[in-house]
């Protein structure tokens, strides 16, 4: 499982020829860090650093987006008495059902009208607005194991209801959050289609559209360089992942979703 990472890694120091020559070799013959200075300046208008740039904006925006959102629903479903509550988590549990290819066409031509193609706004907006139902489902799972005593506790001593959900239920579900910020991190960092759909300007690209646009069928691609910028793109998600990898381990223990 891990061979394709190491192969990634190792062809990234090597030489166009050696990449894919008939005797293969694991360690490059003639190391090289040729193809990370080609692939930095692929694009001619723009260096690799503008497109990275890109994506932790648009992935920092859409993770935040996530957080705030889809815990402050979690926190009603799971918390408060609410009418229609168990009718809502129904619905929301539905539309995990629904796959993003469904509503494609629809997102697309509403979207179109707001006219926010071209922009960030189809991915960071939607965040804000608790759409990830599973996320809302790791965090509701979550706070319906913290005991209630400790929001009547706080309701007697004057705390509101943002209060209780800010001090003291999102300390006790950083575990869940965390978790959270990882798997929204990594789906919009590693995201194409939708990207592909939304953004056109080369401005606004993203790692992923960049790596794309460098495989070119009618004409001879350079492939150290393309694998130098994808060992690049890795990089944030394993810092990220190894990082938080305790509370991403004790989140998903918590949160109803161990096997």
């Amino acid at each position: 499982m891990i061979f394709p990472l190491i192969w990634l890694i190792s062809s990234s120091f090597k030489p166009g020829n050696e990449i894919f020559a008939k005797e293969f070799t694991l360690l490059p013959q003639n190391p090289t860090v040729e193809n990370f200075v080609k692939g930095w300046k692929a694009n001619p208008q723009y260096s690799f650093a503008k497109f990275f740039g890109n994506t932790l904006f648009l992935v920092g925006g859409v993770t935040i987006g996530n957080i705030l959102s889809c815990s402050l629903t979690a926190f009603a479903l799971a918390r408060l008495d609410i009418p229609f509550k168990k009718l809502i988590f129904s619905l929301v549990m539905l539309t995990l059902m629904l796959p993003t290819q469904v509503t494609l066409i629809s997102q697309y031509l509403m979207f179109s009208e707001f006219n926010w193609l071209s922009t960030y706004k189809p991915f960071i907006v939607p965040a804000f607005l608790s759409t990830q139902s599973f996320f809302v489902y790791m965090l509701v799972q979550h706070m319906r194991g913290i005991p209630k005593d400790l929001d009547e506790a706080a309701r007697i001593d004057g705390c509101s209801n943002f209060r209780i959900y800010w001090n003291i239920i999102m300390p006790l579900s950083m575990p869940a959050v965390i978790s959270v910020a990882i798997f929204s991190f990594v789906w919009t960092w590693n995201d194409f289609l939708t990207q592909l759909i939304y953004l056109s300007e080369v401005q606004k690209f993203t790692v992923s559209l960049l790596l794309s646009s460098l495989v070119d069928s009618t004409s001879s691609t350079n492939w150290g360089s393309l694998l130098a910028l994808s060992l690049l793109s890795i990089i944030p998600c394993v810092i990220i992942y190894f990082a938080a990898q305790k509370h991403f381990v004790e989140g998903i223990a918590t949160s109803g979703l161990k096997g």
